[in-house]
């Protein structure tokens, strides 16, 4: 469910694309054109309580956004040419690149067979602990335990909190402060509330993210179609702004090593984890540029700019909420007119 705020939008931008204007924003507007970050891709779930629906997207409608994409006349294309095109002046054709974090394991089962059916280009930015086994997809749990309780106790700060969530809509709201909560503390901290919590309610953090991440065979048999990009999102998915100089430098050149490793070949495009403004900041982005990457892509919204006018370092993408389900805002998106024009 989208919130009133989400809501709102969502039915802005149908009137947007129903005024017409989309099709008649100056060129400029659109930039050279748009990174698309998805998550997962899986079948739709029936559960009532599903925080992170806004994460995925179903393999039906991944395969009418690429049909659309298609019809819409914009070019499909990888990170590399994203980041070709946008050294060079605008063409009359605006591209689209398809991103995927998380390294989830739907991506193979779902999502791939969409993708190759299509035979169109697109990234994975892996954190590298999820395929060896011992990353922590914390996010995964804390839904987990506020979707199984209606009572839910723990330690915060100096003090126990506890917290009655009945129905539904006060799960949600839990969840949100939790997560934005825990997004806040130091890895070891982070660490030792997830799995406080999952002492409490039962829950196997360990088993919850091995099933839900891509296995080394699984990135092996990806990486060796030419249409994949493997790129890097360091090792553990940190919030980058939370670790001083020397472990946030580890995360980001330890993450393209295992990649580099594992498959025998250099990942030189990176995803900032998370990738919104609370998550990483100017240290990070000369970090990842000093490591030598060739890109680095954020969750920040907008356009890719040409002439050389968006840094390769901190390029913009846009994030697609699976809670809606009409492509039309899609293609108000794609044409520059959700976000304010270049000044």
């Amino acid at each position: 469910m989208l919130h009133d705020g989400g809501m709102l939008a969502s039915l802005k931008l149908e009137m947007a694309y129903f005024s017409g204007l989309p099709l008649l924003m100056p060129r400029r507007r659109g930039g050279a054109g748009i990174i698309l970050k998805l998550q997962r891709v899986r079948p739709a779930r029936r559960d009532r309580f599903q925080p992170l629906k806004s994460r995925e997207i179903t393999p039906e409608f991944l395969d009418a956004m690429l049909c659309k994409l298609r019809r819409w006349k914009f070019d499909i294309v990888g990170i590399d040419e994203a980041c070709r095109r946008a050294g060079q002046p605008g063409s009359s054709r605006r591209f689209v690149c398809l991103t995927f974090d998380g390294g989830y394991g739907d991506l193979i089962a779902h999502a791939y067979p969409v993708l190759a059916r299509h035979a169109v280009p697109f990234t994975i930015y892996l954190p590298t602990a999820f395929p060896d086994g011992v990353g922590e997809a914390w996010w995964l749990a804390l839904e987990a335990v506020v979707a199984g309780r209606d009572r839910i106790s723990l330690m915060m700060g100096d003090g126990e909190q506890h917290f009655s969530v009945p129905t539904i809509s006060e799960k949600y709201q839990l969840f949100a402060f939790l997560e934005s909560w825990m997004r806040t503390l130091a890895p070891q901290h982070l660490s030792g509330a997830i799995h406080d919590l999952c002492a409490r309610y039962s829950v196997d953090l360990a088993a919850l993210s091995r099933e839900a991440a891509m296995t080394w065979d699984d990135v092996a048999k990806l990486a060796a179609d030419p249409l994949v990009t493997i790129g890097s999102a360091t090792v553990n998915y940190p919030v980058l702004r939370s670790l001083p100089d020397a472990a946030a430098l580890r995360e980001i050149t330890m993450g393209r090593a295992v990649v580099q490793a594992a498959l025998g070949r250099d990942p030189v495009h990176v995803a900032f984890p998370f990738g919104d403004s609370r998550s990483f900041g100017p240290r990070d982005v000369k970090m990842v540029q000093q490591a030598g990457f060739a890109s680095a892509v954020t969750s920040v919204p907008g356009v890719v700019l040409p002439d050389g006018r968006s840094d390769l370092h901190a390029l913009p993408r846009l994030a697609w909420d699976g809670r809606r389900r009409s492509l039309r805002a899609l293609r108000v998106m794609l044409s520059g007119m959700a976000w304010p024009a270049e000044r």
